[in-house]
């Protein structure tokens, strides 16, 4: 008779100007997990908030269930409620968030932490379209703009909008394994990792009319990871020239092709880890690397972690 899972308390704290939509994706996202995760949404006074939208929404919980909470993720505002010094009631809650919680904020929210004090001297990240005025406002943060999200042990901060998406995905990858992840993935009908940060998304001039894209080569490739592909390889499928072909890749994904084809091949030799008994020298050959010590490296750069520590961890957890 197996165990009941205990699940973790999540508070997802919204406050005067927030984003609904953004608001919601904890819940939905975390929600999907198979019972991993209680999420609970309060405000900092217990009262009700404005949203960025034409209504105003009331939640059950204060800031009382911050005290209680395993993780605590801040929703976005809009940028007109930016605060650049917090208001007392906000304040008082985040101080009432306990020593080890894992903090999450979702786009501008990264504001609301910074001026906190709780992102001084860590690597972080919000919309790209704020990032300068982030910069100005909180220099002793490194801000890196170009990415989705950012992991930084404790506090995770993630970019615009569906990066709320990409980062809940990630807790759930990191708790229980990319299995789950990839389930509550599916159920939610996104991507369960999406290529590329946000530099993908940045205004940039539209290609000219009729310019073939990358995505179907993109396609070709994961279907042939065990493959020795070659930067040649994909250029002559997509019927460009190589170097045409690693411009139009970079600016479509955000990584050059070599990069994107070994996270392809480290996501799938994890995947393998944590569903299969696969020895990880057949892992190796199966993703496409050379040998099972070409994994061990990479895999160790990607994680942090051997083959044998990451199938050990996620199997127990599985």
């Amino acid at each position: 008779m197996s165990r009941p899972v205990k699940s973790e308390r999540v508070a997802v704290l919204a406050l005067e100007g927030v984003h609904p939509f953004e608001l919601g994706i904890p819940s939905r996202v975390l929600g999907a997990a198979d019972g991993r995760y209680e999420v609970l949404t309060c405000t900092a006074d217990g009262r009700p908030v404005r949203t960025s939208a034409d209504y105003t929404i009331g939640v059950q919980y204060g800031p009382e269930i911050l005290d209680t909470a395993d993780t605590v993720v801040v929703a976005p505002l809009a940028p007109a409620a930016i605060p650049t010094d917090l208001p007392d009631e906000v304040a008082a809650a985040l101080a009432r968030i306990r020593p080890h919680a894992r903090i999450v904020s979702i786009c501008t929210a990264a504001f609301v932490l910074a001026a906190a004090g709780l992102l001084d001297g860590r690597r972080a990240t919000t919309h790209w379209n704020v990032a300068e005025q982030f910069r100005c406002l909180y220099p002793r943060v490194d801000l890196d703009p170009d990415v989705l999200f950012v992991d930084d042990g404790r506090i995770l901060t993630s970019a615009g909008v569906a990066a709320g998406v990409d980062v809940c995905l990630h807790i759930v990858r990191s708790d229980h394994g990319s299995e789950l992840a990839n389930t509550v993935a599916r159920r939610c009908v996104v991507p369960p990792f999406r290529d590329g940060g946000q530099a993908q998304y940045i205004e940039r001039p539209v290609p000219a009319g009729g310019a073939a894209g990358t995505a179907s080569t993109r396609t070709w490739v994961l279907a042939r990871l065990d493959q020795p592909l070659t930067l040649a390889d994909l250029a002559a499928h997509a019927r460009m020239s190589v170097r045409t072909f690693a411009r139009r890749f970079n600016d479509e994904v955000g990584l050059s092709p070599g990069r994107w084809l070994i996270q392809q091949r480290v996501d799938r030799a994890r995947h393998l880890l944590e569903a299969s008994d696969l020895p990880v020298d057949r892992i190796a050959a199966e993703v496409g690397f050379a040998t099972g010590a070409s994994l061990r490296r990479h895999l160790h750069a990607a994680i942090g972690v051997s083959p044998t520590t990451y199938r050990r961890t996620f199997q127990r957890t599985r």
